[in-house]
């Protein structure tokens, strides 16, 4: 196919793949690094690697594919925050005006795919074209079109495409995104607004503009205009990457064309393309996928994957690895002509020769047609953003776009507190069923050794301190401070604390503890000593037969990563695309500080406490829910939803934090330290209907800062 072959270039590996890392402009460590920096690029290093080896490593054969390709897409379908799938209702489809031209005509309209959540969009319909046309779903990428603070839509930026299908013969339909449409509404929950709630209710702005195009493809298929057996998509960066959800989810769509919308796992977490993505870019990645896996959700169907050799953000490496590894599955199922790859040169830029090979592939593959080597006609913008405005007398009062993220996906409600013990037992087993399966997916299947070492003992004014150190997850080597009084044998002890710190808490415990041992905070700055607080601790030993055990999870302390703001939000956001939250990763980490205590001489029997405040409160909570024999929790200051966190994937859909607490006092004693002992409702009425024992959870005032209950 010679014509063909100008464009479509199959390339068998990536081109100097350290030459693009280096010119995406993204940074691996910060300018002014931590210690921790480095230590989080290789945990990030790993564990992508991890991911990646593993995607579609159990398809080996035809057989392989079929039996594991529905469940892979359902996984998708819940990963977008569509499981279960929003009710169809009525679209409401409203043509609000129309314009002229000389060889096709342009309805603006809009529908709802849900009720209040507006799709607006232009449909270009061509004239002189006989019986259904194939048809084309346009989806945009980011192209804001505003004046005088009026959003005419990324629809009018991306006009010269539909025009070109239209005077083609095709009828395209180009709709709006949630964000820089008519109606503005938000991509970037975490990327700039600190909505990290989102993946907790596992919403993502991707599951909308998802939805949108399956509402998209309803509303075409009720115009007679269109062949609904001949339906493509394309569509350029957001776009490219609205064309993924689209061709993966709905058979409708028998010809994709993403453009510049997907890249490997490396490319986003290693190489730090994440920074230049907006969170519509992405699933909340629960079954933690690369993204070959969704493209080779398209098979066998045409697929075209077209990207420039000089774009930063989807760099080359990574479009040739997503490429070659849905082939495979193509070629599986006797269909690799139905894939192909264009690399054409330039940076991530709308161009020309980017749109010439995706009209190849629908003439080929939608009319059945051999394309030519030109055409005659340019793509380009003939009409101005007010003809293409849907909404010229004003946005509608009833639209819910701008609040979308509040209700698209659906929340567990406050449940009543059970009327029985069966009951309670079986609610608690399925919320801890989901829990592992959605929320913790990101643990580590096969805990590695511990690899306890005793690090350092100094002794100070009768007062012991034992530093050790412990392996939670590769390369997280954990530090873990055991305080007792001493002569004091371990075996001896009545109670042991473990406080999980965050870095306020580890700031405070080098003044206050810390200072008075530095041979066992070799190569630690530590402050001046405050003597009162010593003291007070000192007392405490003398008095009790106590130990205090401290441990830092990953990001505080002595694995502290950097301070600059922009950076540890992408941090975030890393790991998020490896289907983890750092609250989570952090609740593994005092997971195995428990271990790790028990696991020194003397300490298995010891009555073991946990003690944490803030947002590491509910870390330590939903640690001693995996852990046994905990007796006592003290949460000071734990937020009573994970609105305000702590942060795990999915855990909204099936609890909220009052009904963890609950779930931890059938096990220990749990005492809360807080001004709202209103907010625990739940748990204290459960307790009372189930009869369980009143001191298993009590609220109290909390503790004034600088002091210790």
């Amino acid at each position: 196919m010679p014509a063909l072959s100008r464009w479509i270039v199959l390339l068998a590996v990536a081109v100097t793949c350290g030459q693009l890392r280096a010119q995406n402009g993204f940074k691996d460590i910060p300018t002014d690094p931590k210690p921790g920096d480095a230590l989080l690029a290789e945990y990030f290093a790993k564990e992508t690697k991890r991911l990646t080896n593993r995607t579609l490593a159990d398809i080996q054969t035809k057989e392989d594919w079929e039996a594991k390709k529905d469940n892979y897409r359902r996984q998708l379908f819940e990963m977008l925050g569509l499981q279960p799938l929003p009710k169809r209702t009525e679209l409401k489809p409203v043509i609000t005006g129309k314009v002229e031209q000389e060889d096709f005509t342009v309805e603006n309209l809009h529908f709802q795919s849900r009720p209040g959540l507006y799709v607006t969009g232009n449909l270009y319909l061509p004239k002189n074209v006989e019986g259904p046309a194939p048809t084309i779903l346009y989806v945009c990428g980011h192209g804001a079109a505003k004046k005088d603070g009026v959003s005419y839509g990324n629809k009018t930026s991306y006009q010269h495409h539909g025009e070109w299908f239209a005077r083609m013969g095709y009828v395209c339909l180009t709709i709006d995104t949630l964000q820089m449409g008519e109606i503005e509404g938000i991509h970037h929950g975490t990327h700039r607004y600190d909505r990290w709630w989102w993946p907790a209710r596992g919403y993502t702005s991707a599951g909308v503009e998802a939805w949108n195009c399956i509402r998209a493809l309803d509303y075409l298929e009720t115009r007679p205009e269109v062949d609904a057996k001949r339906m493509g998509v394309t569509g350029r960066s957001g776009g490219g990457a609205y064309s993924w959800w689209i061709a993966a989810l709905d058979e409708r769509i028998q010809v994709a064309v993403p453009v510049a919308g997907i890249t490997s796992l490396h490319n986003h977490v290693v190489d730090g393309c994440v920074e230049g993505h907006c969170d519509c870019m992405y699933q909340v990645n629960t079954y933690r996928w690369d993204y070959p896996m969704i493209a080779a959700l398209v098979a066998p169907r045409p697929l075209l994957i077209a990207n420039t050799d000089k774009d930063r953000i989807f760099p080359l490496d990574g479009v040739v690895d997503v490429y070659t590894k849905a082939r495979r599955v193509y070629s599986l199922l006797g269909a690799e002509d139905h894939i192909g790859l264009c690399i054409v040169e330039g940076p991530h830029k709308d161009t020309q020769p980017l749109r010439v090979p995706a009209f190849h592939w629908f003439e080929r593959f939608l009319k059945g047609k051999e394309p030519t080597d030109t055409f005659e006609l340019a793509a380009t913008k003939l009409l101005e953003p007010t003809q293409l405005q849907v909404f010229p007398d004003g946005l509608p009062k009833d639209e819910k776009n701008t609040t979308i993220d509040e209700t698209f996906t659906r929340v567990a409600k406050a449940p009543a507190p059970p009327a029985t013990q069966g009951e309670w037992a079986t609610q608690r087993d399925e919320w801890m069923h989901e829990l592992k399966a959605k929320a913790f997916r990101g643990w580590p299947n096969k805990p590695e050794e511990l690899n306890l070492t005793k690090i350092a003992e100094q002794t100070t004014d009768g007062i012991t301190l034992t530093r050790y150190s412990f392996l939670s997850q590769s390369p997280y080597e954990l530090r873990l401070y055991l305080v007792h009084r001493e002569g004091l044998a371990l075996a001896e002890l009545d109670l042991a604390v473990l406080n999980a710190l965050e870095e306020e808490d580890w700031n405070s415990f080098l003044g206050d503890v810390g200072a008075a041992f530095p041979k066992a905070f070799e190569g630690e700055t530590l402050p001046e000593l405050n003597k009162k607080a010593f003291g007070l601790e000192k007392r405490m030993y003398d008095s009790q037969k106590w130990a205090m055990a401290y441990v830092c999870p990953r990001g505080i302390g002595p694995t502290a990563w950097t301070d600059d703001a922009k950076e540890r939000t992408h941090i975030l956001r890393r790991f998020l695309l490896l289907g983890q939250t750092l609250d989570s990763m952090q609740t593994w980490d005092i997971r195995r500080a428990i271990q790790a205590l028990r696991s020194i001489e003397g300490m298995s029997e010891v009555n073991l406490w946990l003690q944490s405040s803030g947002t590491m409160a509910g870390n330590t909570l939903y640690a001693s829910l995996h852990e046994p024999q905990i007796h006592r929790l003290d949460l000071h200051g734990l937020p009573a939803s994970h609105r305000e966190g702590p942060y795990y994937l999915n855990v909204m859909r099936y609890l909220d934090t009052p009904q963890a607490v609950t779930m931890a006092a059938e096990r220990s004693m749990v005492r809360l330290y807080t001004d709202q002992p209103g907010d625990w409702e739940y748990t204290e009425k459960t307790i009372e209907t189930l009869g369980w024992e009143p001191k298993q959870f009590e609220t109290r005032e909390p503790v004034p800062s600088g002091e210790s209950e």
